[in-house]
């Protein structure tokens, strides 16, 4: 087979690239936590710039040679401090250089250190409201307007002027609104990322939940079922070793049985929580379905409770809902083993109807009672949780007076269309 290309977003930047982008990252951390330090350093260096060109090279490019010194100087400086606040507060110190930049053009000393402003444009057009950018650049080529008014086509035709200062500020504001862009669209991604990402903790929490939700009902209706019918076998045991010690033998071996095919399914559903390196090892086996009733209700009828079932119809289900149907009758039954007392009898009555529609009733004549309270155990929640699966309801409680004992209502809808 000939070797698989690997697509552009798995090949590995290009050294340069990388040490360009590891330099920036660094840059940018130092700023986010110093950013009064790049300032300073910024501003200083303009200021510098700017008070070396006021020793004498601003008169290459004056109107008006003869600007007094102190003058320049000041100018200069109001020109270039400002700076220090272009990322906090670029409004405003574009409003503070405003007065020297009209002066440096009305006294002819066209200081270069105007050109800054650009700079306050640009950061104007990154950080504040975009419509903010129309005063902004009134603001910057009034200087240039003041310019032409007074010393007319000494510099250049007053159109060239005025165009070639509109386009270095059209410039300034592209670069800051494609910075912005760019910022904007990167903090986006970021924070879909971080969203993606605490959804998926979520998802993976609510799945562990669910996990964790469906191995205990499981455990509960092995350990839950199995302990009552060996609870029953061994009352009826003890009771009959005095009279009928073959009795209490067969009730021995049942107790044996039950007990090997708990400790058969407990095994089966503990070895799929071992290590994933592991889990394709582990004996899996069907979960209980509908033909799995009759070793069920004989395990039962063996801990002393007579069941008598009346079935209609055909069973034609798929295997959730032959589980959620057979966990259900475990649940009913076990609970009729716990609470119904002695001489107590139970009825199936399981209707198949078409669709998949089926319709459960499972009664005693126990005591009957007050239905136990969600938080003391897990059968009436997990056989809801099993029936609301399917969209079904479950009834539970004592039945109608004058009848005595418990009754347990499944019904599950016609299987919906795919």
């Amino acid at each position: 087979m000939e070797p698989v290309e690997p697509l552009p977003q798995d090949r590995a930047a290009e050294p340069l690239t990388e040490y360009v982008q590891r330099v920036t990252r660094r840059v940018r951390a130092f700023d986010r936590r110093r950013p009064l330090v790049w300032d300073l350093l910024l501003t200083g260096f303009w200021v510098l710039a700017a008070l070396i060109d006021a020793a004498g090279g601003w008169r290459n490019v004056a109107h008006d040679p003869d600007v007094p010194a102190a003058l320049v100087l000041a100018l200069s400086l109001a020109l270039t401090v400002p700076l220090l606040w272009r990322r906090a507060h670029p409004g405003a110190a574009l409003l503070v250089s405003m007065p020297a930049a009209l002066v440096s053009s009305w006294s002819g000393a066209a200081l270069q250190a105007a050109l800054l402003q650009l700079l306050l444009v640009h950061h104007i057009a990154l950080r504040l409201p975009l419509r903010t950018l129309w005063w902004a650049v009134a603001l910057v080529t009034a200087p240039t307007c003041v310019a032409v008014a007074r010393y007319g086509d000494s510099a250049g035709s007053w159109n060239q002027q005025l165009g070639s200062h509109l386009l270095s500020v059209g410039v300034a504001v592209l670069i800051g609104v494609t910075v912005r862009t760019r910022r904007d669209y990167t903090e986006v991604l970021e924070d879909r990322a971080r969203r993606l990402e605490t959804e998926r903790d979520q998802q993976l929490r609510l799945a562990a939940a669910a996990e964790r939700a469906r191995i205990a009902r499981e455990m509960h209706d092995i350990i839950g079922h199995n302990l009552s019918v060996i609870t029953g076998l061994a009352d009826g045991g003890r009771y009959a070793a005095a009279k009928s010690p073959e009795r209490a033998a067969q009730a021995l071996d049942a107790i044996g049985t039950t007990s090997r095919q708990a400790l058969g399914e407990l095994r089966r559903l503990l070895d799929v929580l071992r290590d994933e390196d592991r889990t394709d090892r582990a004996e899996l086996a069907p979960q209980p379905a509908l033909i799995d009733l009759d070793r069920l209700l004989t395990g039962v009828r063996g801990a002393g409770l007579p069941v008598r079932t009346t079935v209609q119809g055909r069973a034609t289900l798929p295997e959730g809902r032959q589980l959620t149907v057979y966990r259900v009758i475990q649940e009913a039954l076990t609970n009729t083993l716990k609470h119904a007392g002695p001489d107590a009898t139970a009825h199936i009555d399981l209707s198949y109807e078409a669709g998949g529609a089926v319709a459960l009733t499972v009664t005693d004549t126990g005591r009957g009672g007050p239905p136990p309270a969600a938080s003391e155990g897990r059968g009436l929640p997990g056989m809801r949780e099993r029936t609301s699966l399917y969209g079904g309801t479950l009834e539970a409680g004592p039945r109608p007076r004058p009848e005595r004992g418990w009754r347990v209502h499944l019904r599950l809808p016609e299987e919906s269309a795919q």
